[in-house]
């Protein structure tokens, strides 16, 4: 079984997906996205979970940190309700406070990584990093 887990922003969401025993989770790619002009990527995630034959997602809520919600929370939740029609699959709401901060960090400590090189993995890494929580707190 095959869980993908994502990073969902204004701008761009970062996909990971799970072994296929689901023990472990991989950063897979950014999909860019326009929330303003309604463009959510959808093609493209459709290509993914035909390809990894997805059977369950895991968005990201970015709570705030006295976990309370904010536009961010209801934007992933939306997000979740229209891939919940699109597909037809499960979607569990996992918890990310400073997933990102997380994702940043290990990049930083890697030392070779330049700044703008960061931006463009940084989405990934942080939908690697929630998929990764939930593996861990569900086995």
């Amino acid at each position: 079984m095959r869980i993908m887990g994502l990073d969902v922003g204004s701008k761009t969401i970062g996909v990971a997906i799970s072994d296929p025993l689901g023990f472990t989770a991989q950063g897979l790619e950014i999909i860019k996205i326009n929330e303003n002009k309604d463009e959510f990527g959808f093609e493209r995630l459709s290509e993914l979970v035909k390809e990894y034959r997805v059977e369950k997602f895991v968005i990201g809520l970015p709570k705030n940190m006295n976990n309370t919600s904010g536009p961010r929370v209801e934007a992933s939740q939306s997000y979740g309700k229209q891939l919940e029609k699109l597909f037809g699959l499960p979607i569990i709401y996992q918890d990310e406070r400073l997933s990102t901060v997380e994702a940043e960090r290990m990049l930083v400590e890697q030392g070779d990584i330049s700044r703008n090189k960061r931006k463009k993995v940084i989405d990934k890494l942080a939908a690697q990093l929630i998929l990764q929580n939930y593996l861990d707190r569900i086995y």
